[in-house]
């Protein structure tokens, strides 16, 4: 859980994530415009993003540019990825739920 916290703590500003990418920081305005990202503010009002944040926007780099995925289709395919882990956590906790009501027996 320690490792899930720190992969979500903001910690570097735009110019910094734009050059860790290797993108413009005007992309990662419009990325945050389009709703691809949301990255956290500082009390400045500072975009921070986080190692996930990161990680998601090289996955939309990654889609864009070596896959050919227009920005609409990167909406989507991020889109069902997450609906496809939503669904992954509520099998893995319906198979405890089964593997409880098993051992009750």
């Amino acid at each position: 859980m320690a490792r899930m916290v720190e992969h979500d703590e903001p910690r570097y500003i735009i110019s910094i994530a734009a050059r860790m990418l290797g993108v413009q920081t005007y992309t990662l305005r419009y990325y945050e415009r389009v709703g691809i990202i949301e990255p956290s503010r500082s009390a400045g009002k500072i975009r921070l993003y986080s190692e996930n944040d990161i990680a998601r926007l090289r996955r939309v780099k990654t889609l864009m540019e070596n896959l050919g995925v227009n920005l609409a289709g990167v909406e989507v395919i991020l889109r069902m990825a997450e609906h496809m882990a939503g669904l992954q956590d509520q099998v893995k906790q319906l198979e405890s739920e089964i593997e409880k009501l098993r051992k009750r027996r």
